[in-house]
């Protein structure tokens, strides 16, 4: 652990897990009080990560602190492939990173939270992917005095925080009736939405992705939703964060079968719907399994006040039935002046490599994940739905 002072600010360097699986209560508080927080910053939803997938040792967590209260923190991580880069927590599965700040004292925190970081990185480049445009880690690249560099990441689609009903009335009039019709016979199917909490969160977790690979059976699931360690990372955080009123667990019954479910996540600032799964037997029954799951995330998000409705990552056609707005996420490079040709260096891989990608997407329609992939961000859940 090291530290540095400036005024009351003093800020250490996090490697040790028993000390970050400690200071739970402290990082709820300040994910609290940060207005740019989105679900993945949770403790919930971080230490669990890093119990699936996490690599002892390599662990790099900045705290900056007002006397004893936590005003800022990076959760971080060290990799060394294919060069040495200090990376966010949360990883693959994660839609957004951003750096907590205590809203009461934003830019010092920020300016804390850069030396801590200009400190940690000595001999390696800070590489920040999915970066909001409104996150507080914009402040930190604008802070930087090294060397830095801004490059654009996925493509969410947003809506506001609205009913369904209100969703509808902004829709193209033919368009919104056909929804309007959807949602009649997804009702006069019979079928029941009840929420999950407590004990029966670890049951429902095995269900939704029971479900989550029944419907994407012979059409290319990503793997990782299928794999126990993320399964494992799923019924952690989400017990957590149910608890806590940081997540929804739904599922959806007919006939007093389960035959949907689904899993949102929440933040002061956006609610998201992250995974989903369906029978495919639903088709049958003429029922609309996306329209039918935005209507109970909409109902949330509007009920519980966040700012926008997030379909997470993923520019995917049926996204664009419901009007939204596109917000591209952003991927900072950081490092110190001395370090500019490893960052410019790392730029090119992921320039490179992006094009790459296009241009096998463009080739090859079929492909849809294959830009995911080669980033190494596999789609999840709603943020994707008629996707994988």
């Amino acid at each position: 652990m090291t530290s540095d002072r400036d005024g009351r600010l003093t800020v250490t360097l996090c490697r040790d897990l028993r000390e970050f699986s400690a200071l739970a209560a402290e990082w709820d508080a300040l994910h609290r009080r940060c207005p740019t927080a989105t679900p993945f910053q949770s403790h919930a939803w971080l230490h669990s990560w890093w119990l699936s997938y996490g690599v002892p040792g390599r662990l790099r967590i900045v705290l900056a602190r007002r006397g004893e209260r936590l005003v800022g923190a990076a959760p971080l991580m060290l990799a060394h492939r294919p060069m040495p880069l200090l990376v966010p927590m949360g990883g693959a599965i994660s839609d957004f990173f951003d750096i907590l700040v205590d809203g009461a004292c934003t830019h010092d925190a920020v300016a804390a939270l850069e030396r801590g970081l200009d400190r940690a990185a000595v001999h390696t480049v800070i590489d920040l992917r999915e970066v909001r445009p409104d996150a507080s880690a914009q402040l930190l690249f604008a802070l930087w005095p090294g060397a830095r560099s801004r490059l654009t990441d996925s493509t969410c689609m947003e809506l506001p925080a609205l009913p369904i009903t209100a969703l509808i009335e902004r829709m193209p009039g033919a368009r919104g009736q056909r929804v309007r019709a959807k949602l009649r016979k997804t009702d006069a199917a019979g079928i029941e939405c009840r929420a999950v909490t407590g004990h029966r969160v670890a049951a429902a977790v095995d269900t939704l992705l029971r479900l989550h690979a029944l419907q994407w059976r012979g059409r290319g699931v990503n793997a990782e939703h299928l794999r126990p360690r993320f399964r494992a990372h799923l019924v952690r955080s989400t017990r957590r964060m149910v608890r806590d009123g940081d997540a929804s667990l739904r599922e959806f019954l007919l006939d007093g079968e389960v035959v949907a479910a689904d899993l949102s996540l929440r933040s002061a600032l956006l609610t998201g719907g992250y995974l989903y799964g369906a029978d495919p037997r639903l088709r049958e029954r003429k029922v609309d399994v996306s329209s039918m799951l935005l209507r109970e995330v909409a109902e949330q998000a509007a009920g519980t006040g966040s700012g926008v409705l997030s379909l997470l990552r993923g520019s995917e056609q049926y996204k664009n039935h419901w009007a939204p707005v596109a917000v591209v996420n952003q991927r900072l490079l950081l490092a110190r002046s001395v370090l500019d040709p490893l960052l410019r260096l790392r730029e090119s891989q992921v320039v490179v490599r992006d094009r790459a990608a296009e241009t096998v997407k463009t080739r090859f329609p079929a492909a849809r994940d294959w830009h995911g992939r080669l980033s190494g961000l596999p789609s999840s859940g709603l943020q994707a739905m008629g996707r994988n």
